[in-house]
């Protein structure tokens, strides 16, 4: 099946050329940090959360795993809209199929989807502290054309149209869902999917200066990641994640293993995070979480991505995921817990989407809230 992880070259299955055509800038053509905005940290608080309806079957092939993804995505949109509103963006015609399933406390969009993945082609707002929101265009480009994204690449800015917001485009391209924030000048983020022919051309230098002007930073903390292994070539909101300023969640097998590129790679991050500083000049504060056990958990699926920090932060509560290891699965819901106290952590049963590729942090965007 064409999964997240599923390496299958979509441009010469949906013809689209490697070059896609530069965005314009909004106002006047300086970019987000040069007129003052920023990506807040996502646990900041939320006007609501966006997210997407997955329904082309030429993605999955099976329906009846369509089906199962769609099921998760519907648990996770009513999990979030008992702490916040949320929007769910499906096309007109499959408006009816997702009502099934959804609460009525979910509302629906009229913007044509095609896969679920909200964090990589949904809109990336940045707020200016003065009552100004727009969004950042990451110019989502199918993972380096790995996958067909003709209406999925347009989400962002058909969101942006609907709530008249301006869009910052400073060229970079790439997901939302690989590159954290720390919202005080700081970012973190795997070279793997970003300084990537099939993303940017250019220096790493020159790509992070494009970053740092898309999302409001200074700094930017860089790690090598996987490439060419999985769709996403290792997004960081799978490995790790900034808390808060100072503080980052990483999750780590219990060894490196020979042969595994994953396990290598995340301790290499990790080694990297212990040296690392933010934009303030502070060291890193760094927590760890073990991933489970795979011979424990419910899924056996050899691509299954049981992610504990893929996580999502709203107002009140933490959407996280559990898989079936119930020693692991307690420990990750008790760290979580202590991280963000005075929120609700819920746990929930999203195995298709691991199967898929991906996770909870994956599917969703968060609108900030203006305050």
């Amino acid at each position: 099946m064409m999964t997240k992880r599923t390496l299958l070259k979509a441009s010469a299955l949906f013809g689209f050329g490697t070059a896609l055509p530069a965005l314009a800038l909004a106002g006047d053509l300086k970019s987000a940090s040069a007129s003052g905005f920023k990506m807040p940290l996502e646990s900041d608080p939320h006007e609501r959360t966006f997210m997407q309806w997955p329904n082309q079957l030429s993605i999955y092939e099976d329906e009846d795993f369509l089906h199962d993804v769609q099921d998760r995505i519907a648990k996770i949109a009513n999990a979030i809209a008992k702490f916040e509103p949320v929007v769910l963006l499906v096309g007109a015609e499959h408006e009816d199929d997702a009502k099934a399933s959804i609460s009525p406390d979910v509302e629906t969009w009229a913007i044509e989807t095609q896969d679920l993945w909200c964090r990589d082609s949904g809109p990336a707002f940045v707020t200016n502290g003065k009552g100004g929101i727009a969004i950042s265009e990451l110019n989502f480009n199918g993972w380096g054309e790995k996958q067909d994204v003709r209406d999925d690449r347009q989400i962002a800015r058909r969101v942006a149209a609907k709530l008249g917001l301006d869009v910052f485009d400073s060229g970079a391209f790439g997901e939302g869902g690989g590159v954290e924030t720390d919202g005080a000048g700081t970012l973190m983020a795997h070279e793997s999917c970003w300084v990537n022919p099939n993303r940017n051309q250019g220096t790493r230098d020159e790509i992070e200066k494009m970053l740092l002007e898309s999302l409001g930073a200074e700094k930017m903390i860089w790690a090598p990641g996987v490439k060419g292994a999985d769709i996403t070539d290792y997004h960081i909101d799978a490995l790790a994640r900034f808390v808060r300023p100072g503080q980052v969640l990483i999750q780590l097998p219990a060894k490196i293993i020979a042969n595994d590129p994953w396990s290598k790679s995340a301790y290499e991050t990790y080694e990297i995070l212990k040296k690392a500083t933010d934009a303030n000049g502070n060291k890193m504060d760094i927590v760890v979480i073990n991933e489970p056990d795979a011979t424990k958990i419910r899924s056996q699926e050899p691509d299954f991505v049981s992610s504990y920090v893929n996580y999502f932060v709203c107002n009140g509560g933490v959407i996280s995921a559990e898989f079936g290891d119930d020693k692991a699965d307690e420990a990750a819901a008790k760290i979580l817990s202590q991280l963000y106290p005075g929120r609700e952590v819920v746990s929930l049963d999203v195995d298709p989407i691991g199967e898929a590729g991906g996770g909870i942090h994956c599917s969703m965007q968060q609108q900030p809230k203006i305050v």
